[in-house]
């Protein structure tokens, strides 16, 4: 049922019009909110919306943030090679937005902050504000630049257009996009991208079901195939994926982007009010649960469909990531225009991602490294230092982007280890000081110390010496029934295959670690910071001093209302009331 091995599937002209069309209506919605919103000079309406955003875009915004091509490239392939086991996300998932809507999303947004490390400064001081920020800069310059690599990667295999000139113009397009608009065209512009996401994975995974024959088709080939496998209860941390890494190891990394990530927590405390921002989450949740499973459900029907045939194994693509690509345009070969709608999925979703990214990383050099130095700098001197700052992120994007078509971690698996490894510390860092009231400074510094060595370790060894398939838990495949092929790729077709012989399985002692799942690196890191704090802060005893703010946030009485509603209004503003560590009082 594949494509015919002489013949490598293209876009037409139709193909371009309908992906050019979708480009251009989200640059439309973009350009049009920057231009309603251009009056308005105000730092905190080009951060945050003015703090007036309804709950619905907002939460369709937060699924879009991590969805674009990562999942449209990398969760399909993930699921043929693995199973659909990986549906138990949806339960990592589910727990980290209960999480964050009622732990970590009412401390940030009841002290009325912009950036998420000047809650670290209330807390520990301005070293580790700094330290935070840097963190979060460089997790986000890494992540940006796999998301822009990751469309490249799709139009490199859909067009034949050369890798670098698609990663270029991808990166150029974002960073100039970027510029045009504040929080509110990010948000609306997100808002579209999540609709036509949905669109392209349903419009996949019904004609790719008609071709095998149906629903019960598919569910019995991929049953016999053992890919219906949601029995996976191992504890062995080396597998992949298994119900434990995907719930627990899953929350955690979830947890990292949404509960403490500035991308995510600049958005939700864009809602009119903290009940608006609780209800964002649950539409995120929603919108999540949807991707992912529409997601999953594409890799089941890829895997029917050339149940005979493996792309991969037969030499028809040189990656798993491409295995998405490959099928769209084998199965809509006939039907002019599907192709370029599945494109416009991954590369406007993309825009729409690195544009938040890119603004989120302004917002936080503003807001926490810059802010001494611009006490007395007009409204419009900011907004443009903004957009400065925003171009030259975009540039540094572009450079990481580039690097990263070098990395052989896939880009599913690279994103979740960027935010793993330099996330989990700063995930570590946020519990300890908003739930542990014993935790000093020096027990935060060496806990992030110690979880920053722990998880860097963990992802240079596990790409210096990588695991197996076998270990990893990779289900067969099959290419007794492929066409003889006169394809040659420039990528070896028998990628891991090479990779098992220069890097052989290690068995026993701490080379197991580096065989550790990805989804465990985030969770590591977290225990580590939070182990470590505990003990260093209570063994010294030394407690530091509590950050007292008098009317911390713009409508100051109404946050002490917000922030405990047992007491009545006039009896909370004659007392003190602590929020994440932080006490806050009245005049």
């Amino acid at each position: 049922q594949s494509a015919s091995a002489n013949e490598r599937p293209g876009f037409i002209l139709a193909d371009y019009a309908v992906f050019s069309s979708m480009l251009l209506i989200s640059m439309a919605i973009g350009l049009f909110q920057a231009l309603k919103t251009s009056t308005n000079t105000g730092t905190d309406d080009f951060f945050t919306g003015g703090r007036r955003m309804p709950a619905v875009p907002v939460g369709l915004s937060l699924c879009a943030s991590f969805m674009s091509a990562v999942q449209v490239l990398g969760v399909p392939a993930e699921v043929l090679r693995y199973g659909f086991k990986f549906l138990y996300m949806w339960l990592g998932q589910g727990i980290n937005s209960i999480l964050t809507a009622y732990l970590f999303m009412p401390v940030f947004y009841r002290l009325g902050i912009t950036s998420t490390n000047q809650y670290l400064r209330m807390r520990f001081g301005r070293g580790m504000q700094l330290l935070g920020s840097v963190q979060f800069l460089v997790a986000t310059l890494l992540y940006t630049g796999i998301v822009i690599y990751a469309p490249a990667l799709i139009l490199n295999q859909a067009t034949g257009l050369n890798m670098w000139v698609s990663l270029f113009s991808t990166g150029i397009i974002c960073t100039l996009y970027t510029t045009l608009g504040g929080m509110k065209a990010v948000i609306w512009t997100d808002v579209f991208q999540i609709l036509v996401m949905l669109l392209g994975f349903v419009a996949i995974f019904i004609h790719g079901t008609v071709l095998v024959g149906g629903p019960v088709q598919v569910l019995e080939i991929a049953k016999n195939g053992s890919r219906i496998n949601f029995n996976d209860f191992s504890i062995d941390p080396r597998r992949r994926y298994t119900f434990w890494s995907l719930s627990v190891g899953g929350c955690m990394v979830w947890l990292s982007m949404y509960g403490v990530n500035q991308a995510q927590v600049q958005r939700y405390i864009s809602c009119k009010t903290e009940r608006d921002a609780q209800w964002a989450l649950l539409v995120n949740q929603i919108g999540l649960w949807l991707i992912v499973g529409s997601a999953a459900t594409c890799g089941i029907v890829m895997f029917a469909y050339y149940i005979n045939c493996d792309p991969l194994k037969s030499g028809r693509i040189s990656a798993p990531d491409l295995y998405m690509p490959y099928f769209v345009l084998d199965i809509f070969k006939s039907h002019p225009g599907f192709p370029g709608l599945f494109l416009a999925c991954a590369y406007s979703g993309t825009l729409s991602t690195v544009s938040t990214s890119i603004n989120a990383m302004a917002a936080v050099t503003v807001e926490d490294l810059l802010q001494p130095y611009l006490i007395h700098m007009t409204q419009r001197k900011l907004i443009l230092l903004s957009k400065g700052l925003s171009f030259l992120y975009g540039i540094g994007c572009i450079t990481v982007a580039a690097l990263s078509s070098f990395l052989d971690w896939g880009v599913l698996q690279g994103s979740f280890t960027v935010m793993g490894v330099v996330s989990g510390p700063l995930l570590g860092v946020f519990i300890l000081g908003m739930f542990v009231p014993a935790t000093n400074q020096l027990g935060v510094f060496s806990g992030i110390l110690v979880g920053f060595c722990v998880s860097v370790w963990l992802a240079v060894g596990s790409t210096l010496y990588p695991p197996s398939e076998k270990t990893m838990g990779v289900l067969p495949s099959f290419a007794v029934k492929c066409e003889p092929s006169n394809i040659t790729l420039n990528s070896s077709s028998n990628q891991d295959e090479h990779s098992a012989l220069l890097h052989p399985d290690i068995q026993g002692g701490l080379h197991n670690f580096y065989s550790m799942s990805y989804l465990y690196f985030g969770a590591m890191a977290t225990s580590s910071v939070v182990l470590v704090g505990l003990i260093v802060s209570y063994a010294t005893g030394k407690k530091i001093k509590t950050t007292i703010i008098q009317n911390c946030s713009f409508k100051s009485t109404q946050k002490l209302h917000r922030v405990a509603t047992v007491e009545s209004f006039e009896r909370v503003t004659l007392k003190r009331v602590c929020c994440g560590g932080i006490w806050i009082k009245s005049k």
